[in-house]
């Protein structure tokens, strides 16, 4: 096996979920002979205890100028990241002309708080369809990948910064050794770091193997994150659990010995060691049940189709691509999949090819079923469509089994 991104060791393999398209990466019929392929491997390091992608696609070729992801457009998020905003502001005060910088900004949904405060900010954010978004709404963006050579380039710029964001990106980046690097440099001597991303705690617990795609490199729980950041002189200060994105962790972090360390770091550490996210046993178990969930899904798609019954996915989410491609999910099982995004309408998902419309085409003419890949918004979905449930369609959901919800 590849050694690990974070300590060089010999990881242990997890998972192999085989040929894999780029998740985010919906294309047209002309597009399909061209289609990108890799291996979506993932393997576990039993010295810092990092779960990782042991195979890494090119950054240009998920990062680009027509990235289909744009954070706004679920209205829980946003409403989560106007609450992150209001409570990073109160580390703020007292501050004379604080920084706050954010990498994997996307279209300013965070920024955009500090924005109307007139706090000084700068959002780091490589899609650049995405980040003109961000500026056209007058929150300061640039289109460049975060290192520690940028890093060095900001401070002589702007100076230090007070607060260092990234949600649901620093798994992103193979090379988190120049991003934290580049986090020491810039931040302040009583700055702080806080990043969220999903939490492997909670993919292991719900089998939620959805989470594991090409963007996702590492699977953070706190015992890594203290592995890694001590590396560059950082450490873990204080931790929440956030029930966003099927379970997510909010960490932060400032130089060693800036802040006092919150209790929830160890009692978080201590669960992590009763859970086993430290031995690999834990992880060959989880793939396990990860095989089971397919074959059960896959029988259950199996039984409708028998049934004469129309099934149709919802969301056209990356984790859909590592669903319906390691499963084989193909249009004869699922007939489609409804979006509300319009850089995906009348695009095919990646590798199966599902054809993806636009949520009026859902409504128009219901399916008895639709298999729910944004499960991980599911309070929300359900509650937006509760004309489908009382037309006596039905969810089928995977996490954290499968089963129909009437």
């Amino acid at each position: 096996m590849p050694p690990c991104l974070i300590c060089q060791t010999a990881t242990v393999p997890i998972m192999d979920f085989g040929r894999m398209p780029i998740a985010n990466g919906f294309l047209t019929p002309d597009e399909f002979a061209s289609e990108s392929f890799h291996n979506l491997r993932v393997g576990f390091c039993p010295a810092c205890h990092m779960v990782q992608l042991t195979e890494q696609v090119d950054r240009e070729k998920m990062f680009h100028d027509h990235y289909a992801f744009f954070s706004s457009t679920s209205r829980r998020m946003a409403a989560h990241f106007e609450r992150l905003a209001a409570e990073a502001k109160e580390l703020l005060t007292g501050r004379s002309d604080p920084f706050v910088v954010e990498i994997g900004s996307n279209d300013g949904v965070l920024l955009r708080h500090f924005s109307q405060a007139g706090i000084r900010h700068l959002g780091i954010e490589p899609s650049t369809n995405v980040a003109a978004v961000a500026c056209e709404q007058g929150i300061r963006t640039i289109s460049r990948f975060f290192d520690a050579n940028l890093a060095r380039e900001l401070h002589q710029e702007h100076g230090g910064a007070d607060l260092f964001f990234g949600a649901n990106v620093m798994c992103h980046i193979p090379d988190i050794h120049s991003v934290a690097e580049g986090i020491r440099i810039l931040l302040n001597p009583e700055g702080r770091l806080i990043f969220e991303d999903p939490y492997l705690g909670d993919i292991v617990d719900k089998t939620s193997y959805d989470q594991i795609y090409d963007e996702h490199v590492f699977y953070f729980s706190v015992l890594s994150v203290q592995r890694l950041f001590e590396k560059h002189g950082l450490e873990v200060v204080d931790v929440q659990r956030q029930d966003v994105h099927g379970g997510s962790m909010r960490y932060v972090l400032g130089h060693r010995g800036a802040h006092p360390v919150a209790a929830t770091v160890g009692a978080q550490r201590n669960r992590e060691l009763v859970q086993g996210l430290d031995r690999p046993e834990t992880f060959a178990a989880f793939r396990a049940r990860v095989e089971r969930s397919r074959e059960r899904l896959m029988e259950e798609l199996g039984r409708l189709r028998r049934e004469g019954k129309r099934v149709a996915g919802y969301a056209a989410t990356s984790k859909s691509t590592t669903v319906t491609n390691y499963c084989g999910i193909t249009p004869d099982l699922v007939e489609y999949i409804s979006d509300t995004t319009p850089i995906k309408q009348g695009k095919y998902s990646p590798g199966v090819h599902l054809p993806v419309r636009p949520h009026e085409a859902f409504c128009a003419d219901y399916p008895d079923v639709a298999l729910l890949f944004g499960w991980n918004h599911a309070g929300e979905i359900m509650a937006n469509e509760q004309a489908f449930q009382d037309a006596g369609g039905r969810w089928l959901v995977y996490v954290p089994e499968v089963k129909i919800l009437s």
